[in-house]
């Protein structure tokens, strides 16, 4: 193989992936036509423009990218049956209207935001992603509805995609409350911190961010057609926080009732009834999908048991008195029995997850293995809403494995096992040499064994980076995995994966981990945790620095934190005594967070008044030289 154009390009469905979709098809109940009707009914209108618009002329959201899934009814030979089904459904972006009074836009985000109308004005439920993408979606909303204030904002839970546009909603008001679950901003600024960088880049990989949207690329992102990208994002801060379930609030003439369900899809969510209305917003618990319980972008393993003990707590609560269910992704329901079939089975699918990993578990069978043998009760599975459109059964056993047992499964093999790069030339070797295994991955190739030969090539590029035949090969295989995976995810995992062995890993510049909103969320222990967590324990070594660092505007009044280097750690206490230090700083909670953040040296924040600093400066210097930088386009697929 060479690095020409037919290499390069993606390819058709072999024989074997048409053999296995077209099988996959016959099993599947594809006259079922309710969701397409579910998802389209109540549609009022759309934009006139199909792109939002960012910053710099960006494109944040095209809603016509995924015009080809219209194209045919029938999936391709490229894209499994189920999944083509599933992002046909997704395909549908505007103002829809669930109810008198209740509205949601869809498609415009990965998120939907709810609106409901009150007395005065409008109740908005999740702000999406970006300012662009709130923006566009309220104009949507006024533009069919009248000119409404917005008298409130909720936040269902701490995930970007159900806060990041919040600004465009609420402006620089001060007076509108913002009401979001209790814990909701310290989880809000830590998922986009402290493991920011690498989960951002896995991202690009989960939802395929880098493929052209078509039927050899992306198709879907599980919860819409595709992620919003490159916009702005922001964070206005809740000012009520709810505690317990129970607690209800009137707003604007409207009732809420909220329950609560901490660790469940996010560590801070709740759920939110409506009892006047007999509307249940589920937040993101209740979805016409296997959600993850691990997140392939990585993110900690969620609870199973307590999510389903909140579906089933739902159930209780609001079962008899709701007639209509809305998700902040999806589409609604309507019919009180149809409501709580729908819950009760999403509750057993969370619960046989969790309930069956762990039987086996103790059978002793290791992840992988459970992964392979488990397959849902037919009751679930002939459901639309239990199949893998986002989490599988595959990824999420090993999640709960993982919650519970960890990594290891106690084969002393694998407790010390070598790196790839360094376990790669002993594969090679002991199998022959490159050239050998090339010819026996041909053969599986041909036979249609894909699993088998992205896993055996991975050691020959990692022993031999500048192999081209192994990696376009590994490519090969890896796009054929994509075209014949239900999940979306996975699809996008795969052909991501191949299109960086065919391509290499394309640098398209940094991003803003952190915005002056997410900064200003953030309390000064986490801005400090991320400085520990930026300290290269290589560079500093055994030095040994001790800093009196003064946040001027630290909650409470001015507060020292004393910084003590030692041990290849940093290590902070808030009101210690600082005894002899080397140096004396003062700054704003942000000033420290942009040297930090930004990266600016210390030396300028000093010259520019944004540090003030007694005593020996270089220390100060000393450490932030120590600081490591987190480059987002680390290689995946290759070392």
């Amino acid at each position: 193989m060479v690095d020409d154009d037919e290499n390069l390009a993606p390819k058709p469905a072999t024989e074997h992936t048409r053999a296995r979709n077209e099988a996959a098809r016959r099993g599947l109940p594809l006259g079922d036509r309710r969701d397409y009707e579910d998802a389209a009914r109540g549609f009022i209108g759309t934009l006139d423009d199909a792109r939002i618009i960012g910053p710099g002329g960006a494109t944040v959201r095209d809603l016509a990218a995924h015009d080809f899934l219209d194209a045919s009814a029938d999936a391709p030979d490229t894209v499994h049956p189920s999944l083509w089904r599933h992002a046909q459904v997704n395909h549908h972006s505007g103002l829809f209207e669930v109810m008198e009074g209740v509205y949601q836009v869809r498609g415009l985000d990965l998120a939907n935001m709810t609106l409901v109308e009150g007395d005065a004005g409008v109740i908005v439920i999740d702000p999406l992603s970006f300012s662009e993408t709130a923006a566009a979606a309220l104009a949507l909303y006024r533009r069919h509805r009248g000119d409404r204030p917005v008298t409130a904002l909720v936040y269902t839970h701490s995930h970007a995609d159900h806060f990041a546009g919040s600004r465009a909603i609420v402006g620089d008001a001060t007076d509108i409350p913002v009401i979001a679950p209790h814990g909701f901003l310290y989880e809000a600024a830590a998922e986009n911190v402290f493991a920011g960088t690498a989960m951002t880049r896995r991202a690009i990989y989960m939802y395929g961010l880098m493929l052209p949207p078509g039927p050899q690329g992306q198709v879907d992102a599980g919860l819409a057609n595709a992620l919003a990208n490159l916009g702005s994002a922001t964070l206005v801060p809740p000012t009520d926080l709810v505690r317990e379930t129970g607690e209800t609030r009137t707003v604007d003439g409207v009732e809420m009732v909220f329950q609560m369900a901490p660790g469940t899809e996010a560590p801070a969510e709740f759920l939110i009834h409506f009892p006047e209305l007999r509307l249940l917003c589920a937040a993101e618990d209740l979805n016409h999908l296997m959600h993850n319980l691990y997140t392939l972008r990585g993110a900690q393993v969620r609870d199973a048991a307590a999510w389903w003990k909140v579906l089933n707590e739902s159930i209780r609560l609001f079962g008899d008195a709701t007639d209509v269910v809305v998700g902040q992704h999806g589409w609604p329901r309507w019919g009180g029995a149809d409501i709580r079939a729908y819950l009760a089975d999403q509750r057993d699918l969370y619960k046989f997850i969790h309930d069956e990993t762990l039987r086996l578990a103790n059978r002793g069978l290791t992840m992988t293995e459970i992964a392979e043998e488990l397959r849902l009760p037919g009751g679930l599975d002939r459901e639309w809403y239990s199949h893998g459109y986002y989490g599988s059964l595959s990824h999420n056993a090993k999640g709960v494995y993982q919650r519970y047992l960890g990594w290891y499964d106690s084969h002393p093999a694998h407790l010390h096992q070598l790196p790839p790069a360094d376990a790669g030339p002993r594969y090679v070797e002991f199998m022959g040499g490159a050239e050998a295994v090339l010819d026996k991955a041909r053969a599986s190739f041909d036979a249609g064994d894909y699993r088998w030969v992205a896993e055996v090539l991975t050691h020959v590029v990692f022993a031999d980076p500048a192999n081209r035949e192994a990696a376009l090969l590994q490519a090969d295989a890896l796009e054929q995995l994509g075209y014949q995976s239900e999940n979306p995810t996975w699809r996008n995992e795969y052909l991501m994966g191949a299109f960086e062995l065919r391509h290499g890993v394309r640098d398209l510049g940094e991003i803003q981990l952190a915005t002056p909103d997410v900064f200003a969320a953030m309390t000064p222990e986490m801005i400090l945790d991320f400085a520990g967590i930026k300290l290269d324990a290589g560079k500093a070594g055994d030095s040994a620095v001790a800093i009196a660092w003064t946040l001027t505007d630290a909650p409470g009044g001015p507060t020292t934190y004393l910084l003590e280097l030692r041990n290849g750690v940093l290590v902070y206490t808030a009101g210690a005594s600082a005894g002899p230090v080397q140096a004396s700083v003062s700054s704003t909670k942000s000033g420290l967070a942009s040297l930090l953040f930004g990266g600016a040296p210390f030396d300028d924040a000093v010259a520019s008044g944004d540090a003030a600093v007694s005593g020996d400066s270089d220390a100060v210097s000393r450490l932030f030289a120590m600081f490591d930088e987190f480059p987002l386009w680390f290689p995946i697929v290759q070392p």
